[in-house]
């Protein structure tokens, strides 16, 4: 089934916000098996040049995945998420991300294409924190056609 094309474009209510803490970077990190301490510990944070502990740089994707969800079982999309592999992922960022940020996601549908059987879906997702673009971030997911 082809996704729809119409949607390119179109921007899913922002969510809500997310506030950032000590503990969620702590998890994250543990989880990657990143030991950083600027991760961790205020003063190293602090001694290059952070306000805070700030997050690894894959973090937005606790929000961006959340966010993106509503995306993913829209009807009007017509995504069968079933048969979706994800194919690409980046960040661009405006800033670190740190303990206190607030962080509210928009999703976009930039592009949908058609390869083959199947559909490249890209979304990007904007991520603010009191109303400052944080970082920008593009999901690239393959939607598999159905089995000839």
């Amino acid at each position: 089934m082809a996704m729809n094309q119409d949607m390119i474009g179109f921007a899913y209510p922002a969510s809500d916000p997310y506030l950032v803490t000590p503990e969620a970077i702590r998890t994250f990190a543990d989880a990657i098996g990143d030991d950083n301490p600027i991760y961790r510990d205020v003063e190293v944070a602090v001694s290059f040049g952070h306000t805070n502990v700030c997050a690894p740089p894959t973090f937005p994707i606790v929000v961006t995945m959340a966010a993106m969800e509503k995306s993913f079982h829209d009807p009007k999309l017509g995504m069968d998420f079933t048969r979706v592999v994800h194919s690409d992922q980046r960040f661009e960022y405006q800033r670190p991300i740190a303990v206190g940020d607030e962080l509210v996601v928009t999703t976009i549908v930039e592009d949908i294409k058609a390869l083959g059987n199947n559909n490249m879906a890209t979304f990007r997702t904007e991520v603010s924190s009191g109303g400052e673009l944080v970082v920008t971030g593009w999901s690239k997911l393959v939607v598999r056609g159905d089995d000839a």
